[in-house]
């Protein structure tokens, strides 16, 4: 069990900066590790691959020092155990609904006395049967870092229970399903979702943990962080490719190369059906 990055920057009220990588060639998270960023968010909500893909590339990753920050599905406990014991220092917990539901996430990812999750040391966190165990479990308590997410109305009347889950380390705002759950689709300065970012960092406060959410700018990181906000995401490798390839377009374009975007006419034919 390595120490966690993120962790130890919390602790020390230290912003921490997580970046989110899709596709699953290891060589990308080798990369990303090595170049320091703080965490590296696996996303197995949304995209398809297997826990088997996802222990590869946290080995891939572990040649630097990100920590790897896994997204389970909801309800999903036994798969967020197997990322743990595959290598994962933190788990981002979506759709959290209840000071409940929090201590569930709390319990399959702690060991007893905090949790009850099962012991196996065969795996990357123990690692292969090479820790002693009382202090494995030990340690493996104190470093791994939870995180749940506010992504609905009903998250938010929830927040200032969920804070107070012991256990849980960050609360962090979803702007995507929260913004479309609150009938603001992806209106991320309207009235409602800032409230939303102004009621979880006082939730947070009070319960003394950290909390965050994604940013699409440094301009609007330094916003957040002015509120208190130290789990900051910010980017993808989807969007990484995507500028870089709209830009050579641009570029290329006023040498007079034309190309058959299809992604541009799609994006133009929905935004005239609105």
């Amino acid at each position: 069990m390595r120490n966690s990055v993120v962790k130890s920057k919390l602790r020390r009220n230290e912003p921490a900066l997580i970046t989110c990588l899709h596709y699953v060639d290891p060589t990308l998270f080798e990369m990303t590790s090595l170049m320091g960023f703080d965490g590296i968010w696996m996303d197995l909500e949304h995209h398809h691959y297997s826990v088997e893909t996802a222990a590869n590339l946290m080995r891939a990753a572990r040649v630097g020092g990100s920590d790897i920050v896994a997204r389970p599905g909801k309800g999903e406990f036994m798969r967020m155990a197997r990322l743990l014991e595959a290598g994962a220092q933190c788990i981002m917990y979506p759709r959290c609904e209840s000071a409940a539901e929090a201590a569930e996430v709390v319990r399959w990812s702690k060991f007893a006395p905090l949790g009850e999750r099962g012991v196996d040391g065969a795996n990357a966190d123990a690692p292969y049967c090479a820790a002693p165990m009382k202090q494995y479990l030990k340690k493996a308590n104190e470093e791994t870092l939870l995180i749940v997410q506010i992504e609905s109305p009903r998250a938010l009347e929830e927040v200032e229970a969920i804070a107070k889950v012991p256990g849980v380390d960050v609360v962090m705002i979803g702007p995507g399903d929260l913004s479309v759950l609150a009938g603001v689709p992806f209106e991320f300065d309207h009235p409602t979702m800032v409230h939303a970012r102004k009621r979880v960092a006082a939730a947070a406060k009070d319960a003394g943990i950290h909390w965050g959410t994604t940013s699409p700018t440094p301009e609007h990181s330094k916003m957040l962080m002015d509120m208190g906000a130290r789990f900051i995401c910010h980017g993808a490798d989807i969007l990484f490719i995507k500028r870089a390839l709209e830009q050579i377009q641009e570029q290329y374009g006023a040498l007079g190369f034309t190309f058959d975007n299809r992604l541009a006419a799609m994006a133009a034919e929905l935004q005239n059906c609105v």
